[in-house]
């Protein structure tokens, strides 16, 4: 039998388990779109330094007695965040932080073997399409690094800091993002889609764009962390101007100029409320493009839903500054942010499959 034909045979095998195989990545998007949520809370509740060492595998038991949770404690109040910020708190105060962030981990735990074992199973099975396996192992790794990344970052506040480091709160949540996006696209390559969308035949410049818009919600997504990092959503909770001014003038206080993009909670702000416009006004322009040129309605409308989801995260980001960054509106934010790249993600994948 020829390389060939033993291609098609098991390319046609795996296909037939194109539907399980799919409806498993998306479950597994839905646990990381979860993970990014309670990862907000807890950064929100400032839960985030409550557990003090990283355990990968005897860190899912959680405290079981009085004598355990003495302990837990224990190790938080030698932390700078117990001495600068949460002196003289109680161990029932300290609870439902710790709650939140062992929660945190938990669900991180629970979405890596929510990953591996099926992974393991279909590929037993032959499941997986051929030259598939690499790309699910590539999520496998970046998934393993993800914990690493967030330990890296939680040690960054444990000496000297009441906060985490910004610039790793930044690479911690973009690979969530990168993670989720890769999720989307596997699921996407398994099927679901109509084949007609092969002959739609859009340009390039259409593309491009649709690929622009991926790449700029990444970028608001970076931003965002740092705006997060920095506290920077409970400065200038003004809208449409910061105070009465379209460019505040402490925007560039720090010395070298370009710390002010990291460093400082203005800048921070000015460029997430900035970008939000850019991808705001991309978004709706390629919507109205695909509409008026396109005779596929799957492409118009997913371009419609990206704008239309855009359009609802920036109205929630308003709203969420307005109000000086509640909790539920946080969360709901940082939550927004994940589905509109799943969104521009899908939009992406279509565009690809009509070129």
């Amino acid at each position: 039998m020829s390389a060939s034909s033993t291609l098609r045979i098991e390319t046609d095998a795996a296909a037939a388990w194109d539907g399980a195989v799919r409806a498993w990545l998306w479950a597994v998007a839905a646990l990381v779109l979860v993970m990014i949520g309670v990862g907000g809370a807890t950064r929100l509740t400032d839960s985030g330094l409550s557990i003090t060492e990283w355990k990968p595998i005897l860190g899912a038991i959680p405290p079981l007695s009085d004598a355990d949770w003495q302990v837990a404690f224990e190790k938080y109040r030698q932390s700078s965040e117990y001495h600068l910020v949460n002196k003289g708190m109680t161990l029932e105060a300290f609870k439902p932080i710790f709650w939140w962030e062992w929660g945190h981990r938990f669900l991180g735990r629970f979405i890596g073997l929510a990953f591996a074992l099926p992974l393991a199973f279909f590929w037993a099975k032959g499941a997986l399409r051929p030259g598939m396996g690499r790309r699910f192992l590539a999520v496998l790794a970046l998934g393993g690094l993800q914990g690493a990344i967030g330990w890296y970052m939680v040690q960054s506040g444990l000496v000297d800091r009441v906060d985490v480091s910004q610039y790793r709160l930044a690479l911690h949540l973009s690979v969530a993002f990168v993670l989720l996006a890769a999720l989307v696209w596997l699921a996407l390559d398994h099927g679901g889609l109509s084949r007609s969308l092969r002959t739609a035949s859009i340009t390039a410049w259409q593309w491009r764009v649709a690929a622009v818009i991926v790449a700029l919600v990444f970028l608001q997504v970076a931003l965002g962390a740092f705006v997060a990092g920095l506290k920077a959503g409970l400065h200038y909770n003004t809208w449409p101007l910061m105070n009465g001014m379209i460019i505040p003038d402490d925007i560039a206080t720090l010395s070298p100029l370009i710390l002010n993009v990291f460093e400082n909670p203005t800048t921070t702000q000015f460029n997430h409320r900035l970008v939000a416009y850019v991808v705001l006004a991309v978004a709706l322009w390629h919507a109205f493009s695909l509409w008026r040129r396109s005779k596929h309605r799957i492409i118009a409308r997913s371009g419609g839903l990206v704008a239309a989801a855009i359009t609802a995260q920036a109205a929630l980001g308003i709203v969420t500054l307005l109000w000086a960054v509640p909790l539920g509106l946080g969360i709901a934010h940082q939550v927004g942010g994940a589905i509109v790249l799943a969104l521009a993600v899908r939009h992406l994948y279509i565009m690809q499959q009509a070129r």
